[in-house]
């Protein structure tokens, strides 16, 4: 489920990187909120990628 959501944020954030200014900012916010909801995970000791 995580890795999931974590392909289509970076997918999107692509997208925003490459396609302009507007939605870029919004895409890198969930991009970071992604990756530290994952580091959370793996500190806490539960399987990142279940």
């Amino acid at each position: 489920m995580l890795t999931t959501i974590a392909v289509v944020l970076v997918v999107l954030w692509l997208l925003g990187f490459f396609g302009g200014y507007v939605m870029g900012g919004f895409i890198h916010a969930l991009l970071v909120i992604a990756v530290v909801l994952f580091l959370i995970r793996v500190i806490q000791g539960r399987n990142p990628l279940k």
